[in-house]
């Protein structure tokens, strides 16, 4: 999946030696195949190429990416690390039984209408004006690939979350859940996750897989997700032409 990324709309993947990446309405290294023998050298290569290019890069690093040090390589290289999360992946054969709790309805994203509720809901969920992603959603709605779903209680947006399913490829992604801070504590999370695990089994994928945040963790291994590998994100910086960081990006990255 990291090797061969599957299309994304407004995105153009780049393999350049040992180095995939991605630029588009983000810039990430994809995957990288490096050893301690050529990794400072490939990570020197990376910066000089986004930095004439002037933009900001996140390069994610997994649990089982080589060499084992190559978070430290970037910190040294200049490279500033975020939040520390875990891959967690479910098996479909499996049913999420989650429930759905009196005045929570779940809706799936067809229309301007509901893009502005997913917003409105994304937008308070996690601080920050999400609205410049209305756009990429917008482009996206006819295509199949990602379900947008938001979570309403008592008609109001609570809730929001994206699920990736990819033509052609056996797991689907859970991105962007957020739910506003006055209905958090309801249930909704679990409730928005079990609705999508539906829709990826419906539509003949074998797996979930989903980084979670410590927050979302131990409610995803109560559900029935099992982690697999710490993934941290080491983002590096510019002073100009910045694309907006991947949180909650569209990409598949396994």
């Amino acid at each position: 999946m990291r090797d061969d990324p599957p299309p994304e709309p407004g995105i153009r993947f780049e393999t350049h030696a040992s180095i995939v990446r991605a630029i588009g309405h983000y810039a990430w290294i994809v995957n990288s195949s490096l050893t301690e023998a050529n990794a400072d050298r490939a990570i020197e290569g990376e910066m000089a190429h986004f930095t004439a290019s002037g933009l900001e890069v996140e390069w994610k690093v997994y649990g089982h990416d080589r060499p084992s040090d190559l978070g430290a390589r970037l910190a040294a290289h200049g490279f500033e690390s975020g939040e520390t999360e875990t891959l967690m992946v479910f098996d479909l054969s499996q049913d999420i039984d989650a429930g759905v709790r009196p005045g929570i309805e779940i809706r799936r994203v067809r229309d301007e209408a509901g893009l502005d509720d997913l917003v409105a809901a994304t937008s308070a969920a996690f601080g920050r004006d999400e609205r410049r992603r209305i756009d990429l959603f917008r482009t996206r709605l006819g295509d199949g690939t990602p379900g947008l779903f938001v979570a309403y209680v008592d008609g109001a947006p609570a809730a929001a979350g994206r699920l990736e399913m990819p033509v052609g490829r056996s797991f689907a992604g859970l991105w962007g859940s957020g739910t506003v801070p006055a209905f958090r504590g309801r249930g909704i999370y679990r409730t928005l996750v079990a609705v999508r695990a539906r829709e990826a089994k419906r539509g003949g994928y074998r797996h979930l897989y989903v980084e979670a945040r410590t927050t979302s963790r131990p409610i995803l291994e109560r559900l029935g997700f099992t982690p697999l590998r710490a993934v941290t994100g080491w983002t590096l910086r510019s002073s100009g032409g910045a694309l907006p960081r991947p949180s909650g990006r569209v990409s598949l990255r396994l």
